[in-house]
């Protein structure tokens, strides 16, 4: 007779105590997400992976993380990015932070290949139909690319951040 197996909920409890507050080491940062229910799902990679989301300071951000909160108040936390997303970003450059951008490019480092964060570093995440504006991609440190097979053109923007986010965060 096998051992009694632990249940889910006692695994959890095992596993995170209470909130994470501000890690600060890893922070996905959508900066020109279009549609709501990807903040939502960001929102709760960021729980799950340990990282703080950077968005800028909206009504639009504000109403779609309040209906896509589904961790009931106890998320992560949220880094509100003001005055301008790239006031923000060069900010977080001159902080030392790696800056990370998931977009097609000439010479974007496959997922595979990505290495996990060893310094802090902000994941940066484009417009659903445009992506990362080209402006801001020549000051990134690093560009990402998800290798695909099928015929889609990319990964809906909150499945490629999660998958980039684990990747990162060491976790895949």
């Amino acid at each position: 007779m096998s051992a009694p197996r632990t249940k889910p909920r006692e695994l959890r409890a095992q596993r995170r105590r209470g909130r994470h507050g501000c890690w600060d080491h890893l922070v996905v940062a959508p900066l020109w997400v279009a549609y709501d229910a990807n903040l939502g799902t960001l929102l709760r990679t960021c729980d799950a992976v340990g990282a703080c989301l950077a968005v800028p300071r909206t009504p639009h951000y504000r109403a779609a993380l309040e209906v896509g909160d589904t961790l009931r108040g106890r998320r992560p936390c949220i880094h509100w990015v003001a005055p301008t997303k790239e006031g923000w970003l060069a900010e977080q450059h001159k902080a030392g932070r790696r800056i990370v951008a998931v977009e097609l490019v000439d010479g974007a480092t496959p997922l595979p290949r990505l290495e996990p964060a060893r310094s802090p570093t902000v994941l940066l995440l484009g417009h659903e139909h445009h992506g990362v504006p080209d402006d801001v991609l020549a000051e990134v440190d690093e560009c990402v690319e998800i290798p695909m097979v099928g015929w889609g053109a990319s990964l809906n923007v909150a499945v490629a951040g999660s998958l980039v986010a684990y990747r990162l965060a060491g976790l895949s």
